[in-house]
């Protein structure tokens, strides 16, 4: 063998051996009933510290992590071990459990709106990551469908012979001229009589009212009375206070 195949062979072996020697190394360090027990702690409080912050934490969670503290320093680092994992483990249920109940309440409201194929297909991922038990998951796809509702308005520009009636009745808005009082109640700080609007009024329009505004607006606008210029009714004031 000829001394450059040599050397490159030894450089090999030397570098299998190095190799092999960190490999051991890091097993042992990972084996090290006090490392692994450090390592617990320190993810106990990291999920503690999670856990209160959504104020969700369990009331005895912070007793086991000084139980395990107190269990590491006297050197009964299985002890220590198995607290800080109960501890962790006790930390994530409740951040799980934080998470499911938001998402389980904004799929409910999300449920008393109209809602396109897109915001359809959001809420079903939502309601299939309730079910399994992914908390977070469930989250944050019921945390993009209400932005993605929130988010569904129109502008539209007052012209010349409209009416908030007329406006509500067009196909673009709500073909429903009886749910006029939805825009009257999205404009209410610049629209101080809803018998009168001006041409170049920008007004918004949401897209995705809820079942319930919806049958609000409607029985409001059939019970209101005649449409009539001059003082604001009543019944309108009244109608701006509900939901407030």
């Amino acid at each position: 063998m000829k001394l450059s195949q040599l050397l490159r062979y030894f450089a090999v072996v030397l570098l299998a051996l190095g190799v092999a020697a960190g490999c051991a190394s890091q097993q042992q360090a990972a084996e090290d009933p006090k490392a692994v027990a450090a390592q617990a702690i320190a993810d106990a409080k990291a999920a503690y510290k999670e856990a209160v912050a959504l104020g969700a934490a369990w009331r005895d969670t912070g007793e086991l992590i000084k139980k395990a503290e107190k269990a590491f320093d006297e050197g009964d680092y299985a002890t220590a071990t198995k607290l800080a994992n109960q501890a962790r483990e006790q930390s994530e249920t409740a951040i799980n459990q934080w998470y499911l109940e938001q998402a389980k309440a904004m799929v409910a409201k999300a449920k008393g709106y109209t809602l396109t194929p897109e915001q359809s297909a959001l809420l079903a991922d939502a309601e299939a990551a309730i079910k399994a038990n992914e908390g977070k998951r469930a989250y944050e796809l019921a945390k993009q469908l209400m932005a993605a509702l929130a988010a569904a308005e129109m502008r539209y520009t007052v012209a010349t012979g409209d009416s908030l009636w007329k406006i509500s009745g067009k196909s673009a808005v709500y073909g429903n001229p009886y749910q006029w009082p939805l825009i009257y109640k999205k404009n209410a700080s610049q629209i101080k009589d809803a018998d009168l609007i001006y041409p170049k009024q920008v007004l918004g329009i949401d897209k995705n009212p809820s079942s319930a505004d919806v049958s609000a607006a409607v029985k409001h606008a059939k019970t209101r009375g005649a449409w009539a210029v001059g003082p604001v009714e009543a019944s309108d004031k009244a109608y701006l206070g509900m939901g407030r």
